[in-house]
């Protein structure tokens, strides 16, 4: 058993390093034009801002820079676990082209877009290629003692292996010994050269004090808006307590007074107000209930989150499937916010979606606790003013949480939620 341990590690790591050659030269030969004519036509958006065509230009092209950069935080995420953060300023909706350009030259994320494709071309370029040429390189030196150094240098002139020089079988061997070493060296380290390529990709476009000036503004933001919940949180909670429960627990201590009145005298009417009165004591006891719940479910209290999203669905009028995958349990706010974002990503499926089911996903991974609602609805949800989802991005914003919504014409919609949290 012990035997085959070395051999699958020496294949695992040669699969490894093949893997991240490959991968290089693809991020060298194919990623290059593409940075390129990226650098190219920003440079010429912005040079066309003077004469108006720029405003038009400069969006299209800087959001194009975007996604292209995504598209490399994506590879470095998946290829070498390498993320890099994203920290763009959002662009308002429906804004007109000046709106729109001057946002995203304000961004200093755009900036470090477009420096990065400096480096990409030049110190990336060169990272990139490094770990196929240190895994290639050597196939050279091997194939020398073969005798095709002779084709390979010119008539009278010594062909020059790295540093060593042959001119002869025995110094063919020697370069032949240097490319072995250099093999060893490729297949341990190739995939840690890609990973420097990565982390130089970060170390642009992941910024420094301006990630954290933007840090800083999105939490001012989030704050902000968590302040504004709690306080609306707390007018409902009055209001419901004034409208409901207290008006019962009011009406009821009328019936009670004038039933001592007429306890004597018309016995028949003070068993009608009692009978009353019992009726709003059962129906105030019940508002207290829900709005108990609806500041924070009893069954998210004691038994979890995974427990309440399947209470909830079980109140659902539509037929759900709860999956549940949590080794633990996160901290009450963050249960809490999670279970009522849940809750309204639910009612507002329910109410406009049009759908005749519904799945709900509750894991935890890579210390990120991700629930995603899934419907077989007409779809066309997106997160904006009257959408409800709004809500639920700031509730979740909170807790440096993200909300992704993917809804095509026809559907199926998918809202995914994500909170970064561990558990206990």
């Amino acid at each position: 058993m012990n035997t085959d341990t070395p051999s699958a590690d020496f294949r695992t790591r040669t699969r490894e390093a093949v893997l991240a050659a490959v991968r290089g030269l693809v991020l060298a030969m194919v990623m290059l034009p593409m940075t390129v004519l990226c650098f190219t036509l920003t440079v010429l958006s912005l040079a066309l801002l003077p004469v108006g065509a720029g405003l038009f230009l400069v969006p299209w092209m800087l959001g194009g820079l975007r996604n292209y950069a995504g598209t490399r935080r994506r590879l470095a995420a998946e290829w070498c676990g390498v993320r890099i953060p994203v920290a763009y300023r959002p662009v308002p909706e429906g804004a007109g082209p000046w709106t729109r350009t001057v946002t995203v030259l304000r961004d200093p994320q755009s900036w470090r877009d477009v420096r990065w494709l400096l480096v990409d071309m030049t110190a990336g370029f060169a990272t990139a290629l490094l770990p196929a040429v240190l895994l290639l390189y050597p196939v050279e030196g091997l194939m020398l003692p073969a005798g095709l150094w002779r084709a390979w240098a010119p008539r009278g002139e010594t062909y020059w292996y790295a540093f060593v020089p042959v001119t002869g079988q025995a110094t063919a061997f020697l370069a032949a010994a240097l490319a072995a070493v250099l093999l060893v060296v490729a297949h341990r380290y190739t995939p840690r050269l890609l990973t420097a390529h990565f982390r130089l990709t970060r170390a642009v476009l992941g910024g420094g004090r301006g990630e954290l000036a933007e840090r800083v503004r999105v939490l001012t933001e989030t704050r902000q808006d968590a302040v504004d919940t709690s306080a609306a949180e707390l007018r409902r909670i009055e209001r419901d307590l004034h409208d409901g429960a207290q008006a019962r627990l009011v009406a009821m201590g009328m019936d009670l007074g004038t039933v001592e009145m007429l306890l004597e005298r018309d016995p028949a009417e003070a068993k009608k107000l009692l009978a009353r009165a019992r009726r709003n004591s059962a129906q105030a006891l019940e508002e207290l209930r829900d709005l108990v719940r609806g500041i924070h479910p009893p069954v998210l209290a004691e038994r979890g989150l995974g427990d309440a999203v399947r209470a909830l669905a079980l109140r659902l009028p539509l037929p759900s499937e709860v999956t549940v995958e949590l080794p633990g349990r996160a901290d009450a706010p963050v249960e809490s916010a999670a279970y009522f974002a849940v809750s309204e990503v639910l009612t507002n499926a329910v109410k406009h979606s049009g759908a005749d089911r519904l799945w709900v996903d509750v894991h935890h991974a890579d210390g990120r606790l991700r629930i995603t609602v899934t419907d077989n609805g007409r779809g066309g949800a997106a997160v904006g003013a009257g959408s409800g989802l709004a809500g639920v991005e700031r509730r979740l914003g909170t807790f440096d949480g993200v909300l992704a919504v993917s809804s095509p014409a026809g559907g199926p919609t998918m809202v995914t939620m994500e909170i970064p949290c561990a558990l206990s």
